[in-house]
């Protein structure tokens, strides 16, 4: 019955704690910041259906911002409906695709509805999430027709440096010419302080698709205003015909207020900058007083990272009794399993609450991993 599997991730839309680690997103921009500059406070604002590809202008700002034309951009409903019309456009049931696990469950989900097999690519605590080239390469088929990979990735917010990108691009040409590589790069504006972005995969080249969306770096989840980037015509008005097909149109209101973020995009991105280095210091310092608990993997962007309790220290019984003390504590960070890693390991998400917020749910987290570690005896 179920073509899409059931996963506990959908709690991060429910009802949230009142300390909610598991949230991958940084402090979400009001609608009174945007509503004069998308409206100009008229009240007769037109709402006509939207176009298929996406309000023109709209795009010309996203293509500003990737180094291509706006011809090449087709906005979507959220970067999962990008990722779903892309898995329904290119895959067909018996097809492969490869996919970076641990990842965003939903990426993996629109592949498995559409019919295709998918094969993972294991990224590792151990190797700091680092795409192994040898591993990726065995798993390349005549079936396959799309890598998807996330740079940075969710849930760690490792990056994929640009010239494994690119030798990446180069192998599928090669090994796979019948592949598309998806490069999912949400967080990739989500950069700390002053640091750069790292550039798009965009241009990587002809058989390379970019996905992004406001929802993490422009703090506009609630918009659902999402993007597929594609060289390729034929693919772009594939996509544009499946949209079409699913939705009709994006909002012309979240289009327009879209817009009003582009326009603010330096002051918006730049708020969200220095508070995302300024949590990841304090979360760093966190790590570093529980040396005997809990290892990390430092992120190269976004509001979010790779925690690991100490295998030594917590067996399966310890980890319930973590969980459990969160609970109490009304505190959540997101499990491991969530994105097929270890048990081990949590998502720890340091960019929604405040600073003060953050330092009481650290320290909630610090008396869970006390307290699951000293029952029993151990």
């Amino acid at each position: 019955m179920a073509r899409f599997p059931d996963n506990e991730i959908i709690s991060l839309v429910s009802k949230a704690p009142r300390f909610d680690l598991a949230e991958s997103v940084g402090p979400s921009v009001r609608l009174a910041e945007l509503i004069d500059m998308a409206f100009g406070g008229a009240a007769d604002f037109s709402l006509d259906y939207g176009t298929a590809a996406g309000n023109p202008e709209l795009r010309q700002q996203i293509a500003n911002d990737n180094g291509v034309d706006a011809d090449d951009v087709v906005v979507t409903v959220g970067g999962m409906h990008a990722l779903f019309l892309i898995a329904f456009t290119l895959c067909e049931a018996g097809d492969e695709a490869v996919v970076a696990e641990p990842v965003f469950p939903l990426a993996r989900n629109a592949l498995t509805a559409v019919g295709a097999t998918t094969r993972a690519l294991p990224l590792r605590f151990e190797t700091a999430y680092r795409v192994d080239l040898d591993a990726l390469r065995k798993l390349l088929t005549p079936k396959t027709k799309v890598v998807s990979l996330a740079s940075p990735q969710n849930p760690s917010g490792v990056a994929i440096p640009a010239q494994t990108l690119r030798e990446i691009a180069s192998m599928l040409a090669e090994h796979a010419p019948q592949a598309w590589l998806v490069v999912d790069e949400t967080y990739r504006e989500a950069a700390y302080g002053d640091d750069d972005a790292a550039p798009s995969a965009a241009c990587l080249g002809p058989k390379v698709i970019s996905v992004s969306s406001l929802s993490k770096c422009h703090g506009s989840a609630g918009l659902r205003i999402g993007w597929a980037i594609t060289r390729d015509s034929a693919l772009r008005q594939a996509l544009v015909t499946a949209k079409f097909s699913t939705v009709i149109s994006c909002s012309p209101v979240d289009e327009a207020l879209a817009l009003a973020v582009f326009r603010q995009r330096d002051r918006i991105i730049g708020e969200r900058r220095k508070l995302l280095a300024q949590h990841l210091q304090f979360t760093e310092e966190w790590v570093a007083r529980h040396p005997g608990h809990v290892e990390w993997v430092r992120p190269d962007a976004g509001a979010l990272c790779c925690m690991r309790l100490k295998r030594d220290v917590f067996d399966a019984a310890a980890v319930e009794r973590f969980y459990a003390t969160l609970v109490r504590y009304s505190t959540r960070v997101a499990p491991g399993p969530w994105f097929g890693d270890d048990p081990l390991v949590f998502r720890l998400g340091f960019g929604l609450p405040t600073l003060t917020q953050l330092a009481i749910a650290l320290e909630c987290v610090s008396v869970a991993l006390t307290e699951a570690t000293q029952v029993g005896g151990r």
